[in-house]
């Protein structure tokens, strides 16, 4: 969140560096920088895992999760034998890893934090990562672990956002009914809800209205979903056995009228994507009230099941760029190129137009159960941000007439949602910018 100086990496006995494929320039280039500057350089995480061949500016790599691997390069650091990579097949005890030391942070620099309580997803996605890197067993921390985290971030005066960042955070739903939820939100309520939660589940979370009920009053305000695509072939092709044979748009439907606010994401370019996928996306879309809808292009990533396959069938182009929202394929697509990115395109600028992203705003409000008020929905910004969005889309922004139509709507029809539905209109601004780039 600040700029890197070089006074900053001579400062480093060791410079420990992490990414995701996403990051690979920056990373690439800050590696090449310390190097110049004479600092030795640890990396590590997804990027560094996947790809260690391809970086040579890297002095020692710690493949794999670092509670395995960061203590035998300590101890041979110690020695004054440290080795170039080490590596291991086993998936560590989480419950053993350390509290961070958030008091680190500028947290004034931040808009939420980021906790883990567990790693690992129990399904297998063709296109995902998240099981080669962590396994289909979900590994939890212990319910003591995971508040004494939260209560490291409460006692250095955060309030308002977390995201657990886990890839499916409802991996095993018997120790979170049981154990976790009811502890969080007997934390929770001893400190008048400070934190407002957000979690990346699978969908099968609407199949259990009570888990839903549990996570809503611990304090859980919005999940992320990997919807990906309306069509049932493309669902088999992916093996996305959990979205396979059910209502998507009723599952959605069901967590936004028990409080939860449903992000999600979805990809275009699948074998068995047709040339009326586009329009089906955006139909599926606005019906559902998903108002941030992170539509990408199908990525084949380095290690994964697909990237395998499209290998075996010698239709890989290039190694991922690990960003699915560039414009940029790294594979042939049995759709014609063209017609795919194109139709890419029209997804993502029709469904953030201003009558589009406001239209699901409002279907959206239609159904969501406004959760009942906590602290951590209190904030002095709420005031001053109200007035950036008026001046910045009610009045400069060209189409603002949709900015005051929506607030009319909601004063007339839900007053108590006029904040969520100022909230969402900043979004869509953002949003706006974005996709405008594309």
């Amino acid at each position: 969140v600040s700029t890197l100086t070089d006074s900053d990496i001579e400062w480093a006995d060791l410079v420990f560096l992490s990414g995701m494929d996403l990051h690979r320039d920056s990373f690439l280039e800050i590696a090449s920088r310390c190097k110049r500057l004479g600092a030795p350089v640890v990396g590590g995480g997804p990027f560094c895992t996947m790809h260690p061949e391809e970086i040579d500016s890297v002095d020692h790599f710690m493949l794999h999760e670092a509670e395995i691997t960061l203590p035998l390069f300590l101890h041979d650091l110690d020695s004054g034998r440290p080795q170039r990579v080490y590596a291991s097949a086993d998936f560590p005890d989480i419950s053993q890893t350390p509290v961070p030391e958030w008091d680190l942070l500028d947290l004034e620099s931040y808009a939420t934090m980021d906790v883990q309580y567990s790693r690992g997803c129990p399904f297998d996605c063709e296109f995902c990562g998240v099981t080669m890197l962590f396994g289909h067993r979900p590994r939890c921390k212990t319910t003591a672990q995971f508040l004494a985290e939260l209560d490291a971030l409460y006692e250095v005066g955060w309030r308002g956002s977390i995201f657990v960042v886990d890839d499916n955070f409802i991996g095993n739903k018997r120790k979170l009914r049981d154990e976790v939820l009811p502890a969080l939100t007997r934390w929770s309520a001893a400190r008048q809800f400070p934190f407002s939660f957000t979690a990346e589940v699978s969908v099968n979370l609407a199949d259990d209205p009570k888990l839903v009920d549990a996570m809503v009053a611990a304090g859980f305000r919005t999940v992320f979903v990997g919807i990906e695509t309306p069509d049932q072939e493309s669902l088999n092709e992916c093996g996305k056995v959990q979205n396979q044979g059910r209502d998507l748009i009723g599952s959605v439907k069901l967590l936004q009228r028990r409080g939860l606010d449903v992000t999600a994401g979805f990809i275009v370019g699948f074998d068995h994507d047709r040339e009326d996928i586009f329009d089906r996306q955006i139909r599926f879309i606005q019906k559902s009230g998903i108002v941030t809808a992170m539509v990408g292009l199908l990525t084949a990533q380095n290690g994964t099941r697909l990237f395998k396959r499209l290998r075996r069938e010698k239709r890989i182009v290039h190694t991922s760029t690990g960003n699915n929202t560039d414009g940029v394929l790294n594979f042939v697509p049995r759709l014609d190129r063209s017609t795919l990115l194109a139709g890419y395109r029209r997804v993502v600028r029709t469904i953030y137009s201003q009558r589009a992203y406001f239209d699901r705003v409002k279907t959206f409000l239609a159904e969501y159960r406004l959760p009942a008020a906590t602290g951590a929905r209190r904030t002095k910004s709420n005031m001053p941000a109200l007035f950036r969005a008026v001046w910045r889309i009610g009045i400069r922004e060209e189409g603002r007439r949709f900015f005051w139509m929506l607030l009319l709507h909601v004063l007339r029809v839900r007053p108590g949602a006029f904040a969520e539905a100022v909230r969402m209109s900043i979004y869509g601004y953002h949003f706006r910018k974005v996709v405008a780039a594309l």
